[in-house]
């Protein structure tokens, strides 16, 4: 038997033995296993039993899959924010790290910050399929039997905020100057989240079904999530280095792409298909659900920002100006 075989084999018995464990057992259950395939490891027959259109539309089913490769991206999105909130060395009971540093260091966190920054660069860059890829008369049909559900309602992309900046950079611009030199709670910020706005019938200006939905199903969960991530959200994270690592060139630069890629770019592709699929000249088409997609949509609205302290004055009062004027009403 090779010396390389023999050294993996007692490495093997090793960590078996850290948990009490007896490896020729497992080496019975190794030569017992199948191979493993490609279609089991990525579980696809069970992904492809996943759309479920609820009307004949074709285009549909285009709706139902970009939606769902979103959720699937905000989760890798996530995963990569998880990393940089509760860096530490991890040893796990094989004794391994895993990949994990024993601190925030500014190359690491730079890397993960622009592992996000590729996933939205992704999302938004593939909108097109949504902004140009469908039918509009057949959206406009078929969305009338998804009400009230929107895409408003994705708790991933609200995740996603809180774990990148301080809940009151969240709060309705119009609303947060109350807040000066207090300490509010969670409880009491997330009454005046700037989503709300979105979130009213146009009429009436009450709570539409899908905020009153979206507010039973996930408060509790935001809440708590805000709560965990108070100290170590990205820009508290940020604000932790040490003064020459927050001047790391590269880590500015990605911080600034994460802004621009979640609170400009993003948003204002979404708001190119409601231009596309819901603008008349008669008169505008409500969002499912009845949201005011006119006014939570564009960022120069909201003014939304995670790290407020990295832009200068000027680039926060053109805030998402300049991507409207190129991309949607250039014609």
């Amino acid at each position: 038997m090779e010396n390389a075989i023999i050294e993996k084999i007692k490495l093997l018995e090793d960590k078996y033995a850290q948990m009490g464990q007896d490896l020729s057992s497992y080496l019975d259950g190794l030569l017992l296993s199948n191979y493993l395939t490609y279609w089991d490891y990525t579980k696809v027959d069970t992904l492809l039993t996943l759309q479920t259109p609820k009307t004949d539309f074709p285009d549909e089913l285009i709706f139902i899959i970009y939606h769902q490769i979103t959720e699937l991206y905000f989760k890798l999105s996530l995963h990569e924010l998880d990393q940089i909130a509760h860096n530490g060395l991890d040893i796990k009971s094989n004794g391994h790290n895993n990949g994990w540093k024993e601190k925030l260091d500014p190359e690491f966190f730079a890397e993960r910050v622009n592992r996000i920054n590729r996933y939205f660069e992704a999302l938004t860059k593939s909108f097109e399929i949504m902004v140009d890829g469908m039918e509009k008369e057949q959206f406009l049909r078929y969305r009338m039997a998804l009400l009230p559900a929107s895409g408003f309602q994705s708790a991933q992309y609200r995740l996603i905020e809180m774990s990148c900046s301080d809940f009151i950079n969240l709060v309705d611009k119009e609303q947060r100057a109350q807040f000066d030199g207090k300490t509010p709670s969670f409880e009491e910020l997330f009454k005046h989240i700037y989503w709300n706005k979105g979130a009213t019938e146009m009429s009436s200006g009450k709570k539409t079904l899908t905020l009153n939905q979206f507010e039973k199903k996930y408060t509790e969960k935001f809440i708590a999530h805000a709560t965990e991530y108070k100290d170590k959200n990205v820009w508290q994270k940020y604000k932790s280095l040490p003064e020459s690592d927050q001047q790391n060139p590269k880590l500015i630069n990605a911080l600034k792409h994460l802004d621009i890629n979640v609170n400009v770019n993003w948003p204002l592709m979404h708001y190119k298909s409601a231009v596309r699929y819901l603008q008349q000249k008669e008169g505008d088409v409500p969002a499912t659900g009845g949201t005011n997609w006119q006014k939570y949509l564009p960022p120069r609205f909201q003014k939304r920002i995670f790290f407020p302290d990295i832009w200068t004055p000027e680039e926060k009062e053109e805030w998402g100006k300049g991507w409207v004027e190129t991309n949607v009403y250039k014609s």
